[in-house]
């Protein structure tokens, strides 16, 4: 079953007019429309289901710098520094902690790829990473067990609460005069003079200046409808909580096949570093050939499977008109199952390295969609052909702990405002003009 989010409730009536409209209410949707109020802009979420149904409730919690695309380092820097006044700025809990992350290493092999990231990456930015080993991380990991070739730590990263963070950030947004309405899918956008004018949804036509799209999994189907190529595919992956458990460690840590993060009330976020699944579907083959660099990248961590899914989404309409129901009224929560063997092995991965993990209480499982793009760097850009639109999807796996420098800097690119980090990593257009985007072998 998906975990437990704090509810959002919906605005009563949906506006006629907004100055923008943000279609998606997850955690890049709530922080964009967060930064957009504070500015004083009119602006309305529009989320198909509830606010962070999806993965933005189901990820792990970390808040990262380490480990990160090096395109995407300066707008990680930007987010740990948000996060660190989140709550006091919003007036609410995001559950947000500094504790510091550590990535275990078991080889030589593992040091030396983390060693590659520091001195190519971390050291350009002055970040506080740096290279531990096994006797440190003990003192770092109170209770680790095994054998162990050293580590990489950095300080000054953290965890935040996914159920309650994206939730308490709406909740700024509507305070600051942001319209909330949830279980109202967006089934298109209308243009004026070659330029956004407004959209439709499931409850009739929101005229509006900007539209940013922040959809998730759902984001290419979405441009799909407007003749806009973005290649997108989904990873899944599975998580499970446990009841409270003394002497675990504060800091977040992650080694072969597991990642821990603590939560609020004392229990552990608990993932599969190693095992996730990308299903074939039918935009396995539309967008294959752009993806092949990043499943060779990552072929030991992602596995390729055929299911059911391959059905459910060949049925599925992939065009519409704005007066038609569409998929994402038909879907308004993509729940995915947990894989039972990738939790088991994620159980058996973490209570080697941590035996106090052996006695753990499994209470809440879930499974969660990843959004991915071919070199798993976000799309955060307008697009050129429809002046207005914006897009800020493809997270790869990143977007919680990177939500509030994205939000921001989305926030800054609809306004027209000098951006908080140069966004030309995040273009759009790089899927289109002939650039041929590639994953990094560094993150």
């Amino acid at each position: 079953m998906p975990p437990h989010v704090e509810p959002v409730a919906s605005d009563p009536a949906q506006p006629d007019r907004s100055g923008v409209v943000v279609i998606g209410g997850g955690i890049i949707g709530v922080c964009t429309a967060y930064f957009l109020a504070a500015k004083g802009v009119p602006v309305t979420i529009c989320e198909k289901g509830e606010i962070a149904a999806e993965q933005s409730s189901r990820n792990w919690g970390w808040c990262r710098k380490m480990g990160r695309d090096p395109r995407e380092i300066p707008l990680a820097i930007e987010a740990l520094r948000l996060w660190h006044d989140m709550n006091r700025a919003i007036g609410g809990e995001t559950g947000f902690r500094r504790s510091g992350i550590v990535y275990l290493c078991k080889t030589r092999a593992d040091v030396e790829k983390r060693e590659s990231w520091l001195d190519l990456v971390a050291r350009g930015h002055q970040l506080d990473s740096k290279l531990i080993t096994r006797d440190q991380a003990a003192r770092i990991l109170p209770g680790l067990a095994g054998a162990w070739a050293g580590g990489l730590f950095t300080p000054s990263d953290g965890r935040a609460e996914p159920s309650v963070a994206a939730p308490a950030i709406a909740a700024a947004a509507r305070r600051n005069g942001a319209n909330i309405m949830t279980r109202c899918a967006v089934r298109g956008i209308e243009t004026e003079a070659g330029r956004v004018s407004g959209v439709v949804t499931e409850h009739g036509r929101i005229a509006c200046e900007s539209v940013v799209l922040a959809g998730g999994i759902w984001s290419s189907l979405f441009c799909g409808n407007l003749d806009l190529h973005l290649p997108q595919l989904k990873v899944l992956s599975a998580v499970m909580r446990t009841a409270p458990l003394p002497a675990g460690p504060e800091t977040s840590v992650g080694g072969p096949g597991f990642g821990v993060r603590k939560r609020l009330d004392g229990g552990y976020t608990v993932g599969n570093w190693s095992d996730n699944i990308a299903e074939i579907v039918p935009d396995s083959f539309r967008f294959g050939p752009e993806f092949r660099p990043l499943l060779k990248l990552h072929r030991d961590s992602i596995h390729v499977r055929l299911g059911r899914q391959f059905l459910r989404e060949w049925r599925r309409p992939r065009r519409w008109a704005l007066d038609e129901a569409t998929p994402f009224e038909q879907t308004r929560i993509y729940d995915p199952a947990p894989r039972d063997d990738i939790l088991h092995n994620a159980q058996d991965a973490v209570s080697r390295a941590f035996p106090v993990f052996h006695d753990m209480e499994v209470v809440e499982t879930w499974g969660g969609a990843i959004d991915v793009t071919p070199d798993a760097v976000p799309v955060i850009s307008g697009v050129d052909t429809i002046p207005g639109f914006f897009i800020a999807t493809g997270f790869s796996g990143h977007g919680f702990g990177i939500a509030p420098g994205a939000g921001r800097l989305m926030a800054e690119l609809v306004m027209g405002e000098t951006p908080v980090v140069d966004p030309s990593p995040f273009r759009y257009n790089r899927f289109i003009d002939g650039s041929r985007p590639q994953p990094s072998p560094l993150a």
